[in-house]
């Protein structure tokens, strides 16, 4: 199969023929070389310097990696009526460049945090403007909300809530996940004593890859971006589903466990593998949709969906 290097450039590994459409989510140019359809922005420029400066820091385009020169301060206001109103151009610009480069631009995938002044009020100026320029367009959006037990600032609450009041109308689906579940995963079922950014990161981006591996997998079901608005989203201002995973566990674990089909759709019902700290069984589900990675067989899923459903 194909590999990607820091570089971009592909690398051979193995024979094994599985398909992994690389073209989902990257451009090639034409010594071969792929490039990420993918937009990093900060309104301080030390984050993104590290990305410039990092190990990856010949895959991305430079124009891709998008700083400002201050930050919001913690400040929804800030990100979104005076410094973001800096950079949105520039931002817009280049993803109208991105896409004219698909042969059949889907949507757009959105990262961020709601606890600070960038995550909040930038990407609400942004989402309104996706809104505008490509209201047929799926626009899906994996937001990082704050808790009570895991805060940097006094604010975050405030950002969080006028973040959501933008996404209502402007986003067609908001995955949510939040600081304190994150934690909570790593430290007790990946067992993680002290989890770091990395840790958390990397939980995330697994959720992010499984959700879109139908993308870029062949399967006997397959969704793509506008099927998840389909499937989950019941009225259009109700798109804030929760994500479950499973199976969680550390990679000491993994070596020595084998999970039925049943068991592991039983355990995306469990509030220990949600990525939001609640608790289900306090409410009810008015949709759902479940995404089975690997060698499984409809038959199975059919059947694990029914016992389910009969409790």
């Amino acid at each position: 199969k194909e590999e990607l290097t820091a570089s971009g450039s592909s690398a051979s590994v193995g024979h094994d023929t599985t398909a992994n459409d690389a073209r989902t989510f990257f451009t090639e140019t034409g010594n071969g070389k792929q490039v990420p359809r993918s937009i990093f922005v900060d309104l301080e420029p030390t984050v993104i310097d590290d990305v410039r400066n990092g190990p990856m820091r010949n895959l991305y385009h430079p124009e891709q990696l998008i700083s400002g020169k201050e930050d919001a301060a913690n400040n929804y206001a800030r990100g979104r009526y005076s410094i973001g109103k800096e950079v949105i151009d520039k931002v817009t610009s280049r993803l109208q460049k991105i896409a004219e480069q698909c042969d059949s631009l889907q949507g757009f995938l959105i990262f961020h945090s709601l606890g600070g002044g960038t995550g909040s009020g930038f990407t609400s100026l942004l989402v309104e403007r996706l809104s505008t320029d490509y209201s047929k367009k799926c626009k899906l959006d994996f937001a990082v909300y704050p808790s009570p037990k895991v805060s940097t600032a006094v604010v975050e609450p405030y950002n969080a809530m006028l973040t959501t009041h933008s996404t209502i109308d402007h986003s067609d689906c908001v995955f949510m996940v939040d600081n304190e579940a994150i934690y909570d995963i790593c430290n007790n079922s990946l067992g993680v004593d002290r989890p770091a950014y990395l840790n958390l990161n990397r939980l995330i981006a697994q959720i992010v890859s499984s959700t879109t591996a139908s993308l870029r997998f062949n399967g006997s079901m397959n969704v793509d971006l506008n099927e998840f608005q389909t499937n989950l989203v019941p009225f259009p201002r109700i798109h804030f589903p929760l994500v479950a995973y499973a199976p969680l566990m550390s990679a000491a674990r993994a070596a020595h466990e084998q999970h039925a089909i049943t068991t592991l759709t039983n355990a995306c019902f469990e509030s220990s593998n949600m990525m939001v700290k609640c608790d289900p069984r306090a409410g009810k589900f008015m949709a759902c949709c479940m995404l089975y990675r690997g060698d499984v067989v409809p038959k199975d899923v059919n059947a694990a969906v029914s016992a389910i459903k009969s409790k």
